[in-house]
């Protein structure tokens, strides 16, 4: 396919010189010149593309040669035009120039991992989508679910080849370095549970695979499931949202699946001056900043145990008077009796939001 490219680009330049210039391959065999009874011969005094100098403008023989690769790859062709003079360097640069654009730019429209990286960065126009899918041959409609990896205590280049290795099947599952610590998975599916529960099984695999083999710790966000590709980019912005969110209000948990964010996602979303609004209505008596410590333990253990009384008692190893008494305690200071539960749903936001516009101050 390349020689159709770089054949394209000879037909374009021929009128610009009269000397005779053209590519050939590793091997010496010219694929594609202004003379066409060359192509599919050898070139005797050809050197190779793979010296010392293997970017550099070299002679060999009566020709001028210059190096030329793909996209991020490695020099696979040599353009050549015939003579060693100034006039032949400059042609061959030139050449060599054009060819590669041309080169990389037909890689790119014809590679598929590019394609959906395109798509993830909003890079290509929505109505291209579907042209572009149908040059690669690539099924539009199939579900797909979208995994952002983002590498947490280090960032490891490794960590891109291991997750591949995982996922060989190139046409259908694709992985993608974001940026130095987030990696991007593509996972078609065949069939996708109401629970997401083989969503949240690639991603523990994911995650226990970089722990053990790189001693990687990292935080997995999942979008919903993508019905068709041209809402990849939502379903990518949805996994960057399930990490957000998850580092405010779930920091213990590995795996954050955009569906199961709850209110935080809610409370993620609103100014934060209107969150301190809520607090300062919620709070009159005295700030949340008034509770200490053990209060503040004792208010989430009544939560974790559904505002049983008995039960958070028992968790806490304290007698049900000694709890009652805390609760009353908090009542007097927020106006909150948490026994109720209505009381107990404000209270349990204003914590969230409390905990959220700490996270956009710094703390946490």
């Amino acid at each position: 396919m390349s020689s159709r490219i770089f054949q394209s680009v000879i037909i374009q330049m021929k009128d610009a010189t009269d000397r005779c210039m053209g590519v050939a391959d590793e091997q010496g065999i010219v694929v594609a010149c202004s003379e066409l009874g060359m192509i599919g011969t050898k070139l005797e005094d050809f050197r190779g593309v793979q010296g010392e100098y293997p970017e550099q403008v070299f002679t060999s023989g009566q020709r001028t040669y210059k190096p030329v690769g793909g996209a991020n790859s490695r020099p696979d062709y040599a353009v050549f035009v015939d003579g060693r003079d100034s006039s032949a360097r400059c042609v061959c640069i030139l050449a060599a120039v054009a060819f590669q654009e041309a080169k990389i730019n037909y890689e790119e429209k014809h590679n598929k991992t590019i394609f959906i990286k395109n798509i993830i960065s909003d890079n290509i126009l929505p109505g291209d989508i579907y042209v572009r899918a149908k040059e690669l041959h690539f099924a539009t409609d199939v579900p797909r679910a979208v995994f952002l990896i983002r590498q947490t205590d280090r960032a490891d280049m490794s960590a891109l080849e291991t997750v591949s290795e995982m996922f060989p099947d190139r046409q259908k599952d694709f992985v993608l370095s974001v940026n130095e610590n987030d990696l991007v998975l593509i996972k078609e599916l065949t069939a996708v549970s109401e629970n997401n529960k083989e969503l949240y099984d690639i991603a523990n695999a994911i995650e226990e695979k970089l722990r053990t083999d790189l001693n990687i710790r990292c935080v997995i966000g999942i979008g919903t499931t993508a019905r068709h590709l041209r809402v990849l980019a939502d379903k990518y912005k949805e996994a960057q949202v399930a990490i957000d969110v998850g580092k405010v209000f779930d920091t213990e948990k590995t795996v954050i699946h955009y569906d199961n964010l709850g209110i935080g996602r809610l409370i993620y979303q609103l100014p934060t001056t209107l969150c301190e609004m809520f607090l300062g209505e919620v709070f009159k008596k005295k700030p949340i900043e008034a509770l200490d410590q053990e209060t503040l333990y004792t208010i989430n253990k009544f939560f974790e145990n559904n505002l049983n009384v008995s039960e958070t008692s028992r968790k806490l190893f304290v007698h049900r008077n000694t709890l009652v008494y805390r609760l009353e305690k908090i009542k007097k200071l927020t106006g909150l009796d948490l026994r109720e539960f209505d009381h107990a749903i404000i209270f349990k936001v204003a914590l969230m939001v409390k905990k959220y516009l700490n996270s956009q101050n710094g703390e946490f």
